[in-house]
């Protein structure tokens, strides 16, 4: 799920693409509502109930968060993403993959791909972290106050992407020292 083509990093057509955006958010959230009623309905799973709620939650969290960067850019009227705006979608996209990657490897019980792909998105954490503080650092130099109001948040919301793509790999690893 790409926000922006990797070949051609703009915003042209953004209202329709944060329409796109909206409706696979709302999709999650109608996702993660037929998990709790079948979790509820269900007498056995094949993990913890809680686990699979909690992991519902987090990943739903993370289209919550990505809708919220969406919304920014489009209501803040950013007609051109920055350099860090790339460099973080780049993150975020690779950290969602592996996130996915991992939820594939978690259904067939790689272990070893499992803990690959969760080492993978603890380092593009830590670069979504690095990214960030480079980006304001440089952003608090500006004189344009109502720009870096604009851009430190949509940062920040980008970075809190990676945080909660780490946290979803975190309860899998939970999940997987409990069941191996």
């Amino acid at each position: 799920m790409l926000l922006f083509s990797r070949r051609k990093c703009n915003y042209d057509g953004l209202e329709e693409r944060r329409k796109r955006i909206q409706n696979i958010e709302h999709r999650g959230d109608e996702i993660v509502h037929e998990i709790y009623e079948r979790l509820l309905k269900s007498f056995v799973t094949p993990l913890d109930r809680d686990q699979i709620a909690k992991l519902a939650s987090l990943y739903d969290d993370v289209l919550d968060l990505i809708d919220g960067v969406v919304t920014r850019l489009y209501l803040y009227e950013i007609k051109t993403p920055t350099e860090t705006m790339r460099r973080f979608t780049e993150t975020v996209t690779k950290a969602v993959e592996e996130v996915d990657s991992t939820f594939a490897a978690m259904h067939e019980m790689k272990v070893r791909s499992i803990e690959a792909h969760c080492n993978e998105v603890d380092r593009l954490e830590n670069e979504a972290d690095e990214l960030l503080h480079e980006a304001l650092a440089a952003l608090f130099k500006s004189q344009d106050a109502v720009a870096i109001i604009k851009l430190k948040e949509i940062y920040e919301l980008m970075e809190n992407i990676t945080d909660k793509c780490e946290d979803v790999v975190q309860e899998i690893r939970s999940i997987i020292i409990e069941y191996s």
